[in-house]
This record gives structure tokens, C-alpha cells and sequence, in this order.
């Protein structure tokens, strides 16, 4: 298999190199490309078109959340992309979360740790820190509850338990195990999830959740 190609965008110079020197050490990781600022960081993504984005979130011009926003509405198949942030409780990172960032890392992470969320997040099948995702969401997403929208209702049973199996961690084939089906069937059922919540990968429909009730019930 090809190497995942990876941009690191973040304004501190010293930051960038750690995380080069960090991934170019794995024979399955390669940067292609860095950034110092959010727009920067937009153009070098859609020229490049890396598989994975480590994004800070506070960085000059436009931040990592805007930057997410516009690297997301501009490319049909667009990278996965995951903050790299100071602060793990950050309004910040939840609304990075919210705008489509696939997951997040704290910047004092072990060398190990970034290496395997890279790796998880190239993948896309399983949620990166479910636990960390779920206090951002009671802390944030709990202030937008509201009535529970129409995709509640529309879920059916099986896709009920893939959301709630999903918002634990667990990858297709662990969801597979537990449910007692095939593989195929839990990618048809998060296919589903996918669509009826609006979201655009596991992390925004887990986050869906949360926002919605759906998991606090």
C-alpha cells in the first residue's frame, strides 16, 4: 500500500518540524507539505491533495476552523482532516469538530499517539478519543439541544445501535462482532446513518447525536 501523505499545517515553525521528523520516521507516513497560516493551509491541501490534514486550530489570517470550512466546500474528495490543539475542553476544537474535522490530538501527545491517530484517521472506520468527543459534547453541544430533528425518527432499530455502537470507538468489524452480522451489513448501516443525519463522516453523525439527544436518551 502507498504511504498516507500528510500536510501539517501550524504557524509555529517549531511545532511543524516535531511533527515531520515524528511522521517521515514511519515507512507509512509521508509529509508532502506544510503551512504556516489557514489560508496557506487551503491552498497547499488543493494543490497537494493530501489523504490526512493535521490542522491547528488558532492560527493567523483565517484559523483551522474556517480553513476546515473551505478546504471541505472546495474539493469533491477531500482529505480527512484532524486538529492538533493546545487545549483538549476547547470550544475551539468542538467547533472544528462540528465543521467537519475528523478528530482531534493534543499537541503534548506521545510521538506514538499521533502516529497511530494518523493511521486511524486515513482509515475512517472507527472514532478517534470517543471519550474525549463525548465530554466536548456534553460541555458544547449540550447548549444546542433542542427538540430532536426528523432523522431521529427515521432511524430504524439496527441503525439505532450502529449510532450508539459508533459513538464508543469501535470499528466496522468490532460493530460486525458485537451485533452478531457481517461487515457489510455494518458498512450499509453506517452508510445509512451517514445520510439520515447529514453528516459526513463518523465524528460529525457522532456528534449529531449527542446535539440531538439521541445519546442521552
Amino acid at each position: 500500500m502507498s504511504a498516507v501523505r500528510v500536510v501539517v499545517a501550524d504557524d509555529e515553525r517549531m511545532v511543524r518540524t516535531a511533527l515531520r521528523v515524528i511522521l517521515e520516521a514511519e515507512p507509512d507516513l509521508s509529509v508532502v507539505g506544510e503551512a504556516s497560516t489557514g489560508a496557506e493551509a487551503v491552498s497547499v491541501v488543493r494543490e497537494l491533495r493530501p489523504d490526512v490534514v493535521l490542522m491547528d486550530v488558532r492560527m493567523p489570517e483565517i484559523d483551522g476552523i474556517r480553513a476546515t470550512e473551505r478546504i471541505l466546500a472546495a474539493l469533491a474528495e477531500p482529505p480527512r482532516i484532524m486538529v492538533v490543539t493546545t487545549f483538549e475542553n476547547d470550544s475551539y476544537v468542538y467547533e472544528a469538530l462540528r465543521a467537519g474535522a475528523a478528530g482531534f490530538l493534543l499537541k503534548r501527545a506521545a510521538a506514538e499517539e499521533l502516529v497511530q491517530a494518523v493511521r486511524l484517521v486515513a482509515r475512517s472506520d472507527s472514532l478517534l478519543f470517543p471519550a474525549a468527543v463525548r465530554s466536548l459534547a456534553y460541555e458544547y453541544g449540550a447548549r444546542r439541544a433542542a427538540a430532536a430533528p426528523p432523522w431521529v425518527a427515521r432511524l430504524t432499530e439496527r441503525e439505532a445501535d450502529v449510532l450508539r455502537l459508533m459513538a464508543t470507538g469501535l470499528t466496522n468489524a468490532e460493530i460486525a462482532g458485537r451485533m452478531g452480522v457481517g461487515a457489510a451489513t455494518v458498512k450499509s448501516h453506517v452508510a445509512a446513518v451517514l445520510a439520515k443525519t447529514g453528516s459526513r463522516d463518523r465524528t460529525q453523525a457522532v456528534i449529531a447525536a449527542y446535539e440531538s439527544g439521541f445519546l442521552a436518551r
